[in-house]
């Protein structure tokens, strides 16, 4: 129906709600529009662990997948296979409790994220009553909630238009959104959901392929991504997935590939998973990545928390895959000589997993003689110590444990959600809290004279609110597992 049709109606069932309040159910559109801000969010630790792709960049790959698969399963050759455009977004899981809208959350760690059932029901195309009939008792339903490109480019028109800085890409954008802690906020930045996968924890799952379940989960109401194909066998699936290339530049959403599934159920339980982490039964076929050339406007040297000297190349910037890069690593001092990367060359830069920028190498026909060679450090750039390379290895590094440079990086190591996880203490705040002299080392941030709500609301940046924060989050840190407490430290061995 056309928008003003949806706003008559959905006026119409706000005043019939306001004058008979026992007729408003929990599935009520009207739940839509957003909650007053949340306070936190919870834990929710899934049901059935959110898993992860193996990746395949060539047929080849997904050859070699079919042959691994084969070893266990032979019969998965004739099983068939459904390809499903991958989206990218920001990865939830929605259970459903007799055709109802539960719980929602974030994936997390895959084991355990944070419910945001508030801004997933802000979400339009999200039901909260399923249609139809045959749905498990219960079940978790996982999707992919993404930003339209459309939509992202009006959220940043208007952003300018409030001088407010740009969202830096939909994916990062859809994230974003979905951790608000004031849902009307989530609401008015207009995210949507695919869905294509479903966990059964009570009932039963009346499906025998996962074309099947596609099909299920549109009957009940659930969006489904629509470009989704089925191959008879591989030799089909791969050319099919050729066909599906092209067409991802053209989506209002943000794709990365093609996910292969064996179409046959009941060999996902079969073939099982890789090292509690990634399904045997899926795989994910991704596209070359995006490839933009730019200027190296200078090469800089980044101190890491073991004394590592990373350099990196400043770039004029440059948009790669809807992100705006103007850093990139250059991995090793080693690998800039052999690739002849100069200062003033224009360079090939993509982004590595769709992640972190780096330069693939220089376009030497471009050269006008001005290009500088980089001379190799032998000093620290921050202590200006003299720099250690080891016989056997390619990195130089800093010998100075006090180096400024390391102290920096191993706090912000040591605070990042793979270690400590320390929420509210990233780079710019340790920098401000060994720049105002408050620490020295890791051992400081656990020293309540030191690091306390008032020192810190003497700091810019902080509120009473976010200064107890932060405590709180340190404090709950110092009883992280082992495995972590070890990891954290940042040791070279």
């Amino acid at each position: 129906m056309s928008d003003a049709e949806y706003d008559q109606l959905f006026h119409e069932l706000q005043q019939i709600e306001a004058a008979h309040p026992e007729l408003k159910a929990p599935d009520s559109p009207t739940h839509r529009i957003g909650a007053e801000p949340s306070a936190q969010f919870r834990k929710h630790r899934h049901a059935v662990p959110m898993l992860s792709l193996a990746n395949a960049f060539d047929e080849e790959d997904v050859r070699d997948w079919e042959e691994r698969n084969a070893r266990i399963a032979p019969e998965v050759r004739a099983a068939g296979y459904t390809l499903e455009v991958k989206i990218d977004g920001a990865a939830v899981s929605l259970t459903y409790r007799d055709g109802g809208f539960a719980v929602g959350a974030t994936r997390g760690n895959g084991i355990e994220g944070e419910g945001v059932a508030a801004n997933l029901r802000t979400v339009l195309d999200l039901p909260l009553r399923l249609q139809g009939d045959g749905w498990p008792a219960l079940m978790e339903v996982r999707g992919e909630v993404y930003l339209p490109k459309s939509r992202f480019g009006e959220l940043n028109r208007e952003r300018e238009a409030r001088g407010e800085p740009p969202l830096a890409n939909p994916r990062n954008a859809a994230a974003g959104s979905l951790r608000q802690l004031d849902s009307r906020v989530t609401h008015n930045r207009g995210l949507r959901i695919f869905c294509f996968h479903i966990e059964t924890l009570e009932g039963r799952l009346p499906f025998q392929t996962q074309h099947d379940v596609l099909l299920g989960l549109r009957a009940w109401g659930f969006p489904v991504e629509p470009h989704h194909r089925l191959a008879r066998d591989l030799a089909e699936a791969n050319r099919l997935i050729g066909e599906m290339e092209p067409l991802l530049e053209s989506l209002d959403y943000g794709a990365d590939g093609v996910v292969v599934k064996v179409n046959r159920l009941a060999l996902h339980e079969e073939l099982g998973i890789v090292g509690e982490r990634e399904p045997r039964w899926a795989i994910a076929r991704k596209f070359a990545p995006e490839v933009a050339i730019t200027k190296v406007l200078d090469i800089r040297i980044n101190v890491g928390r073991t004394g590592a000297l990373n350099p990196y190349a400043v770039l004029e910037p440059v948009a790669i895959g809807g992100v705006t890069v103007s850093n990139a690593t250059l991995h090793n001092i080693g690998l800039i000589e052999a690739k002849d990367i100069r200062v003033g060359d224009w360079v090939e830069v993509t982004r590595a997993g769709e992640v972190i920028p780096q330069v693939l190498g220089p376009v030497r026909e471009r050269r006008t003689g001005a290009e500088r060679p980089f001379e190799r450090p032998t000093r620290c750039p921050v202590c200006q110590s003299q720099v250690e390379q080891p016989a056997d290895e390619v990195m130089r590094y800093c010998p100075n444990v006090s180096c400024p440079g390391r102290v920096l990086e191993s706090i912000v190591h040591f605070a990042s959600r793979g270690a400590m996880d320390i929420r509210g203490l990233g780079y710019q705040r340790v920098q401000a809290l060994l720049e105002a002299g408050l620490i020295q080392s890791v051992a400081d941030l656990h020293d309540r004279d030191l690091v306390n709500p008032q020192r810190l609301l003497a700091l810019e940046g902080f509120a009473e609110k976010s200064a107890h924060q932060l405590i709180a989050a340190i404090d709950a840190a110092a009883h992280a597992a082992l495995a972590l407490s070890v990891h954290a430290p940042g040791v070279r061995v």
